[in-house]
């Protein structure tokens, strides 16, 4: 199979994966809160107003698995959500999705924000079935010092993270290479930062097959086709 030809076949792959269940299982305001640690994860953070929720709804094919809340920063917990689920009672999901709470929002109180940052770390720090976090960048506006923090964060967890551009469909061609390829060149002087840039736009659907795809691979492993 041809490489073409073997990412098509892994797209499809994740798309049935994602076409049947996908249930929201908790909110976990606290790390006693969580899940027990049974399956791989896969996190998802960014700034306030990324449109985290709505790429959460195109990846897993919902209108609403995630509300996309009209108030910024309203995700305050680690919200958890079961993908695939084989048959047999008792039996677990293939993994999990984990929305995190968005970051950089302007109007949420000091305390409420040093406690959300202490949740964050505390998860990626000790969560060992953590697979890989999606760090999801604005492509009209390109990294902040927000983003840079997180991607440190994230290095000195030494937990592998993507970076996801979002809402390509709002900015011109060339203005999305200039982002795209400034992204990758800072994203190289991360240690824990995956190469790929992946560029997305959930309204338009531009770049959520491959992403979903990848997800998967992280997940389930390179392999996987169901």
């Amino acid at each position: 199979m041809t490489e073409p030809e073997d990412q098509q076949a892994r797209e499809e792959a994740a798309s049935r994966l994602f076409s049947g269940p996908v249930d929201f299982l908790r909110s976990a305001p606290a790390l006693q809160f969580l899940p027990d640690p049974e399956v791989p994860e896969i996190a998802f953070c960014g700034r306030s107003n990324v449109g985290k929720s709505s790429l959460l709804n195109a990846l897993t094919g919902r209108r609403a698995i995630a509300r996309a809340s009209v108030t910024p920063g309203r995700t305050q917990e680690l919200n958890f959500f079961d993908v695939g689920r084989p048959e047999g009672e008792g039996a677990l999901p293939l993994f999990r999705l984990v929305d995190m709470p968005g970051y950089g929002f302007a109007k949420a109180p000091v305390k409420v924000v040093e406690k959300w940052k202490a949740l964050v770390n505390s998860y990626l720090r000790g969560r060992q079935v953590l697979a890989r976090t999606l760090v999801l960048v604005d492509s009209r506006h390109g990294l902040k010092e927000v983003d840079r923090e997180m991607m440190t964060m994230l290095d000195k967890a030494a937990a592998g993270y993507r970076i996801v551009l979002t809402k390509t469909d709002k900015i011109k061609a060339s203005e999305l290479a200039a982002v795209a390829e400034k992204t990758a060149a800072e994203a190289r002087k991360h240690v824990a930062a995956h190469p790929e840039i992946h560029l997305t736009s959930s309204e338009k659907g531009m770049g959520i097959a491959a992403l979903r795809a990848a997800v998967v691979a992280d997940a389930l492993g390179e392999g996987w086709m169901g």
